[in-house]
């Protein structure tokens, strides 16, 4: 009996890279280099994806309207729904009180993750091409739409500055048109040599966590939530978690989508950005609950990648039975 089969060391990385996040402060100088990396880590990505996806496959993937329009709905219609239905439950003091389901209704409200709904598409064997439109669709419209979203659903006034959408398209989209102009000459070397790829994907989601654990335990988040904080918050993560993965699983098979595209709509549907959401928080909440808001959303986003882990290696290896029954 192997002890791989059911130990994942991408998991062991991500919890180990959790744990010491928190439990150990690292200097600003640091934080700052890891943020750095993780950003040069994105470009690398798109850039690889970039080279390895051929351009028909790119038309193809914005062609397909039943996956982008499938994975627009979840993310910015269904997940919201939910986070605003389940809302009046949560504040409650006896579960999350006030202010951290503040930040639950307002994590259901953000854009799909980039970086790693892409990458654990590729991991899984989704459809790599419909994931990059989904997910890059998902974070420029979402600039715009998840501020609209607060003021409707959460009653804030916000403005978001045009700047956001420079930086997505600088990391993100220029790398992936440069791969995109590459691809002819090294597409073939790129697509044979799978390793690059996977170390790109995996080395890419372990720098982003790294980048944000630590500096979340430098602004001194994990300082104001009690252990009862944390399992509630856990708790309705997972809850919120099972029940989108479970619901745009089951859309992909309704509609008929083929497993690829399931794959897509299941990694993009069901993910929310922290790397949008912090920034974004600071602009619309008051300074005295900002660090409360986003500590849901960065509970969340650590689960929803350890899920994510689990799942895109099962799906990977064909295993349909740990799906079929969410």
């Amino acid at each position: 009996m192997k002890l791989s089969r059911y130990i994942d060391p991408f998991i062991v990385s991500l919890v180990t890279i959790l744990v010491l996040g928190i439990l150990i402060p690292i200097p600003s100088g640091w934080i700052k280099a890891l943020e750095i990396a993780g950003k040069v880590a994105v470009m690398a990505l798109f850039l690889v994806y970039g080279m390895r996806l051929r351009t028909s496959e790119v038309w193809e993937g914005l062609k397909n309207l039943k996956l982008q329009g499938t994975v627009m709905f979840s993310t910015f219609v269904f997940i919201p729904l939910l986070g605003w239905a389940l809302y009046p439950l949560l504040r409650h003091e006896a579960l999350l009180g006030p202010t951290f389901a503040l930040g639950v209704l307002y994590m259901t409200l953000l854009p799909s993750t980039v970086q790693s709904s892409v990458s654990f598409t590729s991991i899984a064997g989704g459809n790599v091409a419909g994931a990059v439109c989904s997910a890059t669709v998902s974070n420029i419209i979402g600039m715009v739409i998840t501020p609209l979203l607060v003021m409707l659903i959460m009653g804030a006034k916000t403005g978001v500055g045009s700047d956001s959408i420079i930086n997505v398209l600088i990391q993100l989209l220029i790398p992936f048109i440069i791969g995109q102009l590459l691809q002819p000459k090294v597409g073939n070397w790129v697509r044979r040599s799978k390793w690059l790829t996977k170390a790109v994907d995996r080395g890419t989601i372990l720098i982003v966590v790294a980048a944000g654990i630590a500096g979340a335990t430098a602004r001194g988040l994990w300082a104001t939530v009690s252990w009862k904080d944390a399992i509630m918050l856990i708790i309705a993560a997972a809850i919120i978690l099972a029940i989108v993965m479970s619901a745009t699983w089951r859309a992909g098979r309704v509609l008929k989508l083929s497993r690829p595209d399931n794959i897509a709509l299941l990694m993009c549907g069901s993910k929310k950005s922290l790397a949008t959401g912090l920034p974004m928080a600071a602009i619309i909440f008051p300074p005295h609950i900002v660090a409360q808001v986003t500590i849901p959303v960065i509970v969340f986003h650590q689960l929803q990648l350890m899920v994510a882990a689990v799942l895109s290696r099962r799906l990977a290896a064909g295993n349909a039975e740990d799906t079929s029954t969410w």
